[in-house]
C-alpha cells in the first residue's frame, strides 16, 4: 500500500517497454498501484489504450483488468516519479559506436526525472548495467543532496515468458545498506518468495555472468555444428546421442543464430570489464557473428547461389517473437544479397513493408533457409531445398 506523501506504489522508468511493461502489469496484478512513465508518446497511448505494443503471452488480459481498476497508467510526466514510494528504472544499456559499454544509460535516464525525486524513496535498478553502475547511481543521486535508498534488482525474465517467469524466478535483490536491501525484498517478495540477496556489484556480475554463460553455451553447439557439417556430419543425430538420458549433456543447445539486444552485448560488457582480457567470449563472438557467413559460404558448396532466388524465412531473433533486434536474419540477408540473385524474406511476427506473405516466398524462391525457429515452420511441406539449421523439422541440420 502507499505511503503517506506517495499517490502510487510504483513508478517504473522506461515502463512501456518490453521488461518494463510486463514488471508493471505484473505488480499491479498483485494489488500495487503503478504508473508507467515512458518518453515514447506513442507506446504510452497504446498502453493506456489497452493494446500491448509488442508480443508478449499472457499480458493483455491483466493489462486490461489493471486499466480498468486504475491500479496501472502510462504517462510521458517525468514528474509521475516523484509520485510513487518506489521507482524502477528499466532502460536500455547499448554499447556505444566503438563497441564500449555506455556507463551513462541509466544515469541519463534518472537525470531526465532527478528534480521530481524525494527523500525517502527506494531508487532500483532493473536494467542489466556495467559493474559499477549502481554505485556511479548512488553517487548521482547523493551529489543532488537526495536520501534515497539504492537497489539493483536485475531482470531475469526470457522475452514472451515474463507473465510465467516474473512470479516463478528467483529474484535477486542486491543493495549496500540493510535498509535498502530489506525494501527492495519487500517490494519483489510481492511478486515471488524466491530472493537471493546480493551486494550490487556481485548481483551486477551475476546478470552478466548469467548472459554470458548462455552465448557461451549456443557459441559452443556452433561450432559443433559447424565442425559436423565441414565433415559431411548430421549435428542433429550426434547431439541426440550425446544428451539422450545422460543428464551431464542435457544443456547442449541445437546450433542456431544466437542474437538479440542482450547476449552479444553482454558478453562485451564482460570483456570489457576485465580489461579486455576474456578470450573464451571474444571466441564466442567470432562464432556466433560469424555463423551467417558460415552458412553462405556452405549454401555456395551446395549451390549456384547467383542464379538463384533464396527466401529467408524469419527475421526475429528468436521464434515465436516479434523482436528483430540485433537479428543475425539481417546479416545473413545483406551477405545473400551480395550472393544471390535474388533475396525474399518473410516472418509472420514482424511487421516490415519490405517483408512477403509466406505463400509468395514458397513460391518464388529456389531454395528456403529458415532464419528464426517460429513455430509454423516446423511443418513446412514444399519440394525446394530447405536448410533448417535449428532441427525445426525434424529432418535433419547438415548443410
Amino acid at each position: 500500500m502507499t505511503q503517506p506523501g506517495n499517490t502510487v506504489d510504483i513508478c517504473v522508468v522506461g515502463g512501456c517497454g518490453r521488461v518494463g511493461l510486463p514488471l508493471g502489469i505484473a505488480l499491479a496484478s498483485r494489488g500495487l498501484s503503478v504508473v508507467l512513465y515512458d518518453i515514447d508518446a506513442a507506446a504510452v497511448a497504446t498502453v493506456n489504450a489497452g493494446v500491448m505494443p509488442f508480443a508478449e503471452n499472457g499480458a493483455a488480459a491483466p493489462l486490461a483488468e489493471a486499466l480498468t481498476t486504475g491500479r496501472l497508467r502510462a504517462t510521458t510526466e517525468a514528474s509521475s516519479v516523484g509520485q510513487a514510494e518506489a521507482l524502477i528504472v528499466v532502460v536500455g544499456t547499448p554499447v556505444d559506436e566503438h563497441l564500449n559499454p555506455d556507463l551513462g544509460a541509466v544515469p541519463r535516464a534518472i537525470e531526465r526525472c532527478a528534480e521530481h525525486l524525494r527523500d525517502g524513496q527506494l531508487v532500483v535498478l532493473r536494467s542489466t548495467v556495467y559493474p559499477g553502475v549502481t554505485a556511479l547511481t548512488e553517487k548521482l543521486l547523493t551529489s543532488r543532496g537526495l536520501t534515497v535508498d539504492v537497489a539493483f534488482c536485475p531482470e531475469r525474465i526470457a522475452e514472451g515468458r515474463a507473465m510465467e517467469e516474473l512470479f516463478t524466478l528467483p529474484q535477486i535483490v542486491a543493495a549496500r545498506t540493510p535498509q535498502a536491501l530489506d525494501r527492495a525484498e519487500k517490494l519483489f517478495r510481492t511478486l515471488t518468495d524466491g530472493i537471493v540477496r546480493l551486494q550490487p556489484e556481485e548481483a551486477e556480475l551475476a546478470k552478466l555472468y548469467t548472459n554470458t554463460w548462455r552465448y557461451l553455451k549456443f557459441a559452443a553447439a556452433n561450432q559443433f555444428w559447424m565442425m559436423a557439417n565441414d565433415f559431411g556430419l548430421d549435428f542433429e543425430r550426434i547431439r541426440h546421442a550425446v544428451t539422450h538420458d545422460y543428464p551431464r549433456a542435457a544443456d547442449l543447445p541445437m546450433p542456431g543464430f544466437a542474437a538479440g539486444p542482450c547476449l552479444l552485448k553482454d558478453t562485451m560488457q564482460l570483456a570489457a570489464f576485465n580489461r579486455n582480457n576474456f578470450v573464451l567470449g571474444h571466441s564466442a563472438m567470432l562464432i556466433n557473428e560469424g555463423l551467417p557467413l558460415y552458412l553462405v559460404s556452405r549454401l555456395e558448396d551446395r549451390f549456384d547461389l547467383a542464379g538463384l532466388t533464396v527466401g529467408i524465412l524469419g527475421m526475429a531473433f528468436k521464434g515465436g517473437s516479434d523482436d528483430s533486434r540485433d537479428s543475425l536474419a539481417y546479416k545473413l540477408r545483406k551477405i545473400l544479397t551480395l550472393k544471390a540473385r535474388e533475396t525474399l524474406c518473410t516472418d509472420p511476427y514482424v511487421t516490415d513493408d519490405r517483408f512477403l506473405p509466406l505463400d509468395e516466398v514458397l513460391e518464388r524462391a529456389d531454395l528456403l533457409v529458415i532464419a528464426a525457429p517460429h513455430p509454423e515452420y516446423a511443418t513446412l511441406t514444399t519440394g525446394k531445398p530447405l536448410i533448417d539449421m535449428w532441427g525445426l523439422t525434424g529432418q535433419g541440420v547438415l548443410v
